[in-house]
């Protein structure tokens, strides 16, 4: 596959994890939307290319994410416990 941008063969595929945050004022109590896609990177001049997935894009497309959907604040309590520093 050609790069769009340079035409170069030099291509890469990497996976990735990124978080889509909603912008303006009105909007910073929404929780961002997290993705995890595979990244196309053209390796001679930078260009990038990914696909966001169905249930990601929906979540875009409302503008109402869930803290449950969009987060990773669950996965990340269920690998790592709780450590009480008080006690």
């Amino acid at each position: 596959m050609f790069c769009p941008s340079c035409q170069s063969r030099n291509q890469a595929e990497f996976t990735a994890e990124m978080i889509v945050h909603f912008s303006g004022l009105k909007n910073i109590d929404k929780p961002g939307v997290w993705l995890f896609p595979k990244v196309s990177i053209c390796l001679g001049c930078g260009n990038s290319r990914f696909s966001t997935p169905k249930t990601e894009l929906a979540l875009l497309a409302t503008g109402s994410p869930t803290n449950a959907a969009s987060t990773r604040r669950e996965s990340v309590a269920a690998v790592r416990p709780r450590i009480d520093l008080a006690g």
